[in-house]
């Protein structure tokens, strides 16, 4: 390759890696960190939905979780429904 061809190769691939760290990056850490959230659920945490539902879970099977939303009410979601625990 000529020096010119690679000239005209550079801006896509700046573009490219741009792209890469300021939208796929940053996505594929969420994704993680929600896994290791949900993989790390125990009987008694407080948590929020994404619906901004605020429970604590009771029951937790492989892809589900009772959360009690009132005295005695448990309401079932997706594990992939919390959105985040709730500390203290």
């Amino acid at each position: 390759m000529t020096q010119e061809a690679l000239a005209q190769l550079l801006p896509f691939v700046v573009l490219i890696a741009a792209f890469y760290l300021l939208a796929i990056r940053p996505q594929q850490k969420r994704n993680k960190a929600h896994q290791e959230l949900v993989a790390s659920l125990v009987e008694g945490d407080r948590v929020i939905t994404i619906g901004g539902m605020h429970g604590t879970v009771r029951t937790l099977e492989d892809d589900r979780v009772g959360l009690e939303v009132a005295t005695g009410m448990i309401v079932e979601f997706a594990r992939s429904a919390v959105a985040q625990k709730i500390e203290g």
